[in-house]
């Protein structure tokens, strides 16, 4: 299958456009506070570079150019937030108490 350039020019054009339309961070609104959105975001991965058939790479591609799949979100959010969210939250953060989520920390090896 033909690898594909997945940030192009149209994307750029894309992305310009709808930061236009959409210029503060989602996740700092939902939170009361307003901050630039610098990045546009896909709510849904789009998962382009895995797509191994031609099935996988129709729905990526559906994903990627859906902009009811897009969110505009400041860096911070992006590059934090978003990733821990997509990784599922494992290894990252605390309970209440301060202990760590990740059952594997290095907190607990103490422990075992």
């Amino acid at each position: 299958m033909k690898k594909i350039q997945l940030y192009n020019s149209r994307w750029d054009k894309a992305r310009r456009a709808f930061l236009a339309k959409h210029p503060l961070c989602a996740m700092c609104q939902a939170n009361n506070f307003i901050n630039p959105a610098t990045v546009v975001d896909h709510i849904i991965p789009h998962r382009l570079r895995v797509a191994k058939t031609t099935e996988e790479l129709k729905i990526a591609q559906k994903l990627f150019w859906d902009e009811k799949n897009w969110q505009p979100l400041c860096v911070q959010h992006h590059n934090t937030t978003k990733q821990r969210m997509e990784k599922g939250n494992k290894g990252f953060g605390c309970d209440e108490n301060g202990m760590p989520s990740d059952p594997n920390s290095h907190w607990y090896q103490q422990n075992k």
